[in-house]
């Protein structure tokens, strides 16, 4: 009788097993929660039977381990990638939920244009700038200066941040080929860095032309602190100021009272000594 009972709850388990994975569709989405971190993986009950996002599937970025970007008792969305009827397993994708940097990279850039991009990695042929959240382009050694070099090293290095020329974008093979020496040339700069620098920096046609920049007028910033100094009776670099104290023969005032320092009064004691 025991062994029956087991018998049937192990069928009623199999047949539950086969009905889920019968209706779980490729391409379909389904929340779940994360039921366990791996080294290759994270685990996702989906109410019924646990799917596995692979560390590729886990994000468009590089993930080192799974553990920096899902947690046990995450509640997440994934997208079915296949259901093994066979083996009954179920493999997940968290990244298919989220927008594909490289197509909106794409779609909001073209070759010609300039980009802001940070130096990731030297390699000989070149070196990898860091132009979005997740998208890396190379400069081949040959689009890093208008004159030979040797050696990627001798232009940039690992950190620095520079402007880049976008000359290919290859959208199906995920690569982007930059230019350090055409950036030099000028261009137009792409929508984002307009809207940052502000669109009076640049012309009709998108090219950087800088702002108009009196050297002689103060700024809003300057001119309030000087009225903030002038306030509080302090000079220009903030520091107190030392009113003279004339002599009672030397010192003089004007119509409305105001005491005149001795070196303003001087010149006319010359002036009259000399008459």
């Amino acid at each position: 009788m025991v062994l029956s009972r087991r018998a049937w709850l192990e069928e009623t388990q199999r047949e539950q097993r086969d009905e889920f994975l019968t209706n779980l569709k490729p391409g379909e989405r389904r929340r779940g929660v994360v039921s366990s971190v791996v080294n290759f993986g994270a685990f996702v009950d989906l109410g019924g039977m646990d799917g596995l996002v692979h560390v590729s599937e886990l994000s468009w970025k590089h993930v080192d381990h799974p553990g920096t970007v899902v947690a046990v008792g995450d509640e997440i969305e994934v997208e079915v990638l296949e259901v093994d009827m066979d083996r009954e397993r179920i493999s997940l994708s968290l990244k298919a939920t989220q927008q594909d940097p490289w197509q909106e990279f794409a779609t909001n850039h073209q070759v010609g244009e300039l980009v802001y991009g940070r130096v990731t990695k030297l390699v000989p042929f070149g070196s990898f700038i860091q132009v979005g959240d997740g998208i890396e382009g190379l400069v081949h050694i040959s689009e890093m200066s208008a004159h030979h070099i040797d050696l990627p090293e001798q232009v940039v290095t690992p950190g620095e941040e520079l402007w880049v020329k976008i000359i290919d974008l290859d959208l199906q093979r995920r690569r982007i080929s930059l230019s350090i020496k055409q950036a030099a040339e000028g261009g137009i700069v792409a929508a984002e860095y307009q809207e940052h620098f502000g669109e009076h920096a640049y012309d009709d046609e998108g090219n950087y032309v800088g702002t108009s920049f009196d050297p002689d007028a103060p700024s809003e910033g300057q001119e309030a602190w000087e009225q903030y100094y002038a306030e509080q009776g302090l000079d220009s670099n903030g520091a107190a100021l030392v009113p003279a104290t004339p002599s009672a023969s030397e010192a003089d005032t004007d119509s409305e009272g105001i005491e005149i320092p001795e070196e303003d009064a001087a010149p006319e004691a010359v002036e009259e000594t000399e008459a």
